[in-house]
């Protein structure tokens, strides 16, 4: 189970005195608790997946404002915050791959967008970004 990573890695974190890791995994641990608490009982492999995706998704957006903010210290940090919680999700799939995935599920040019990313989202969940899922369905769809 991802939590009990989450939980031994806080743990070195914390031994070790690294303050940024500790920070992020405790973020992480409390995200796993809270949907776990509101779920009722454990976390599958995926809703752990779909709950990390989500920190993923607001470090990028926190990422985007220090850049265009200018904030060389707080863009280090969010690009750090980001590498050890992609370390926790499973391998990301190329674009190319996505591509091929998507096919071969029947996904084809001059589909609606909305169709196609209805068979996307379940066959890529959690092995790759939804921005960029979304951008090879495009891409799908309009050749």
């Amino acid at each position: 189970m991802l939590k009990t990573e989450v939980f031994s890695q806080l743990k070195t974190a914390m031994k070790n005195k690294d303050v940024l890791a500790k920070g992020v995994l405790t973020l992480v641990k409390a995200a796993l608790d809270a949907a776990e608490k509101e779920k009722g009982s454990e976390l599958t492999q995926e809703e752990e997946i779909a709950v990390i995706n989500r920190e993923v998704k607001q470090t990028n957006q926190a990422l985007d404002g220090a850049k265009s903010a200018g904030r060389d210290d707080l863009i280090e940090k969010e690009e750090a915050k980001l590498t050890l919680l992609k370390s926790f999700l499973p391998k990301q799939l190329t674009e190319e791959e996505i591509a091929a995935a998507l096919k071969e599920a029947g996904v084809a040019a001059g589909m609606n967008m909305g169709d196609a990313m209805k068979i996307a989202k379940p066959l890529l969940n959690g092995k790759a970004e939804g921005a960029v899922i979304s951008k090879v369905v495009k891409a799908i769809i309009s050749a």
